[in-house]
């Protein structure tokens, strides 16, 4: 150990890594964003966090990387050489089929070329891309952050083998954290069934992706619905909702036709796996105009009540940068707790996340 480390106790080491800093918020023209998280307690199941892909990831180099790839690809391998790569790898498993073909072989590499040529292009988009990860674990303290932290860190390990193979994010990527949260039937984890019958921990996730002006793309399970302020009418304005396809929290609901389907608990089976027409869009029209995302410790989706004070607290404030209406809605979110502390009702404190982001 270093003279003068200081050692973390778990919640201290849990709070700081599920707190994203603001150096990390992305730059997009025509946009600006910030989220702020208030946990219950020490730490809490609330994470939010920036995806600053050109901070996180040497986009540059990955495109150089996939365009090096698609020429390599297509050379023949020199006679009694080893396998350079995969696609030498599978040329080599295709001679040794009964039924092989030398056309076989220069198809497939082609084929294998113009995939990277394609990723390629869609790690381009990247430099005018940020995500935004919001994830709400049940309940509060340790458990609920070390759940929250086991989303995040699987979401970063999936990404990784999301832009090597496709060069952006695909629905199999959330298809795959899901089933890391369903409860396997002969295993017990961190995130598997407790000693109390049918007890389960559960987790809601919404992570979208924010593009120049105001297009944002998300897919949501569990979490509730995002709000848009439009700074025209000064009000929140009503979503096609048929558009915004909402799957059960994480873990919850394994597709039908998924070969492991049996090795998990399933709620129900859903029809198919998660495609792109699950992916909700939702476009901020005029400059002002605002999406809102939160978890349900500030907003619930579905009080009326409580959604006019907050679109109260959004007219009085829309003017402002979204730091400033950040910190206006979450100080109008927090107002209660401290009364609550103070009458021994902790309990109906929730954690709280805030995320911001506004059409410049």
């Amino acid at each position: 150990m270093t003279t003068g480390q200081t050692d973390l106790s778990i919640d201290e080491y849990l709070s700081e890594r599920l707190m994203p800093v603001e150096g990390a918020i992305p730059h997009l023209s025509g946009i600006e964003m910030y989220g702020k998280a208030v946990p219950a307690g020490r730490v809490g199941g609330d994470l939010f966090e920036y995806i600053n892909f050109q901070q996180r990831y040497d986009v540059e180099a990955r495109i150089r990387q996939a365009l090096k790839s698609s020429k390599e690809f297509l050379n023949p391998l020199p006679p009694g050489a080893p396998p350079r790569n995969s696609v030498d790898d599978h040329v080599e498993w295709l001679r040794s089929r009964p039924d092989h073909k030398s056309e076989m072989e220069a198809e497939y590499r082609d084929a294998r070329s113009s995939e990277q040529v394609r990723v390629a292009e869609a790690l381009h988009e990247l430099f005018s891309t940020a995500g935004v990860l919001l994830v709400d674990a049940q309940g509060h303290g340790i458990i609920a952050a070390k759940i929250a932290s086991t989303v995040h860190d699987t979401f970063h390990a999936l990404m990784l083998s999301e832009l090597d193979q496709h060069g952006r994010t695909t629905p199999e990527l959330f298809e795959n954290l899901n089933l890391r949260l369903a409860h396997s039937v002969t295993a017990r984890n961190a995130l598997g069934i407790s000693q109390r019958e049918n007890a389960r921990e559960i987790a809601i996730m919404l992570y979208g992706e924010v593009h120049p002006y105001g297009y944002f793309r998300f897919v949501n399970f569990g979490h509730p619905p995002p709000l848009v302020f439009s700074a025209e009418y000064r009000k929140f304005v009503e979503l096609d909702k048929d558009r915004m396809v909402q799957f059960l929290p994480l873990g919850l609901q394994i597709p039908a036709d998924h070969p492991d389907r049996k090795r998990y608990f399933s709620m129900q089976f859903r029809a198919r796996p998660a495609n792109s027409s699950d992916v909700a869009e939702i476009t901020l029209m005029s400059p002002g105009d605002i999406l809102f995302l939160y978890t349900d410790g500030v907003y619930d989706g579905s009080d009326d009540e409580e959604r006019q004070h907050l679109e109260t607290v959004m007219r009085e404030n829309y003017s402002k940068s979204a730091k400033d209406i950040c910190n206006a809605l979450m100080e109008h979110a927090t107002k209660d707790d401290e009364h609550l502390r103070q009458i021994g009702e902790e309990d109906h404190i929730d954690d709280k996340t805030v995320f911001i982001i506004k059409r410049g």
